[in-house]
C-alpha cells in the first residue's frame, strides 16, 4: 500500500511536470488553438498537453504489473492500445490526418485491445448473464472506438474532460472498495493521479488544451478499463457506463440529431449540450463544476447500488439516464447553431 501510494504521487508529479513542458514545447511550436467561430474559447491557447497524461501513466503501467497490482493481459490492452491512439493524435495535432485513416488506426487499436481481454465478457441481464459471442466482440469494438471519439467531441471548455475522468476513476474506485475488488483499483487511481497532474494546468481558465491525443487515450483507456471490469463481475460494466453518462448521452445524442440533419459528423462544431450550456451560462467554470456534481451526487450513487445488485443493470441505467437525456435535450444537444443577428 505504501509503494502504491508513493508510486501515485510520483505519476502526479511527474504529470504535472510534463504539462509544464507540454505547454512550453506547444509555446515554441505555435502549437495553438486559435479562436474561430466553431471554438468555444476566446484565448489563443497552446493544445497537446493530454499528452502528460499519456506518459504519466503509461510509464507506470510496467511497474504496476511488476508489483503485481494490475492484471498483466489489462496492461498489455492499454499499452498498446493507448499509445497507438496517442500517437494518433498526436500526429492529428501537429497536421491533419483523413479521418478515414484515423478511424483504421482506432479500430485497429480496439482490436489489439480485445484480443488481450478476450473480447466481450458475458453481459449481466436481470438475474443473468447474455454472452453474444462474436457479435460481442464486433459491439464492443464499436464501443471502444465511440469511446476514444465522444471523448475527443467532449473535450470543447476548459476542465470538463479532465473533470469527468477524474470523477468516473475515483467513483469506480470507490465501487470497486465497496464489493472488495482490489486489485482494478490501482489502474484506475493511476489515471486520476495523471489526470490530476495535468488538471492542475487546465482547470478554468486553462493554460493548457488536452488535444486529441490526450483525449483519445483517455477515452479507449476508460472503455478498456470498463471492459476488463465486465470480465470480474458482468455488473461492473453497467456501473461503468452509468458513471460515463454524462459524456455518453451528450456525445450519442448530439451525433444522432446532427446524422439526422444531414451535417458532416466529422466537421469541427460547437452544437453539444455542455458548449450551449457554457454559452448561456457565459462560464467554463460553472459548466465543468455542474457535470462534476452531476457525476458525484446523482451517477455515483447508481453507479453503487447497481454493482452491489441492489438494482439491476438495465433498470439503474436507464434510471441515471432519464435527466441526462432531459438535460441534453433543454440544452439543445445537436441542433444547429442560430447564427447572430446583424
Amino acid at each position: 500500500m505504501i509503494i502504491g501510494g508513493l508510486l501515485l504521487l510520483a505519476i502526479f508529479l511527474l504529470s504535472w511536470v510534463s504539462t509544464w513542458g507540454m505547454r512550453h514545447y506547444a509555446l515554441s511550436k505555435s502549437l495553438m488553438d486559435i479562436p474561430n467561430e466553431r471554438s468555444s474559447h476566446s484565448v489563443a491557447t497552446p493544445r497537446g498537453g493530454g499528452v502528460a497524461i499519456v506518459f504519466g501513466f503509461l510509464l507506470a503501467l510496467p511497474i504496476f504489473g511488476w508489483l503485481g497490482l494490475m492484471d498483466h493481459a489489462a496492461l498489455a490492452a492499454m499499452s498498446g492500445s493507448g499509445l497507438l491512439v496517442a500517437l494518433i493524435g498526436f500526429a492529428d495535432d501537429h497536421g491533419h490526418i483523413a479521418a478515414r485513416w484515423r478511424l483504421l488506426g482506432h479500430f485497429l487499436a480496439a482490436i489489439w485491445a480485445l484480443f488481450w481481454l478476450g473480447g466481450l465478457a458475458p453481459i449481466a441481464v436481470l438475474n443473468g448473464t447474455i454472452d453474444l459471442g462474436w457479435m460481442g466482440h464486433a459491439i464492443a469494438a464499436v464501443y471502444l472506438v465511440w469511446m476514444l471519439n465522444l471523448y475527443n467531441f467532449m473535450d470543447g471548455i476548459d476542465g470538463l474532460a479532465s473533470a469527468e475522468a477524474l470523477c468516473v476513476c475515483l467513483g469506480i474506485a470507490l465501487v470497486y472498495a465497496l464489493i472488495g475488488e482490489v486489485e482494478p483499483i490501482w489502474g484506475v487511481l493511476a489515471m486520476s493521479a495523471a489526470v490530476g497532474g495535468f488538471m492542475c494546468w487546465n482547470y478554468p481558465p486553462a493554460r493548457i488544451f488536452m488535444g486529441d491525443a490526450g483525449s483519445g487515450f483517455l477515452g479507449i483507456a476508460l472503455g478498456i478499463l470498463s471492459l476488463d471490469a465486465a470480465t470480474r463481475l458482468p455488473e461492473l460494466l453497467w456501473s461503468w457506463v452509468i458513471l460515463l453518462g454524462a459524456f455518453v448521452v451528450d456525445a450519442t445524442l448530439t451525433l444522432c440529431r446532427r446524422l439526422l440533419n444531414g451535417e458532416k459528423v466529422y466537421q469541427a462544431h460547437r452544437s453539444h449540450a455542455y458548449q450551449y450550456a457554457a454559452r448561456h451560462f457565459k462560464s467554463h467554470k460553472a459548466v465543468t463544476l455542474a457535470v462534476t456534481g452531476l457525476n458525484l451526487c446523482w451517477l455515483m450513487p447508481w453507479a453503487v447500488v447497481v454493482a452491489l445488485g441492489v438494482v439491476p443493470g438495465v433498470a439503474g441505467l436507464i434510471a441515471a439516464y432519464i435527466p441526462l437525456f432531459w438535460l441534453a435535450i433543454r440544452f439543445k444537444a445537436g441542433t444547429r447553431e442560430k447564427p447572430p443577428i446583424s
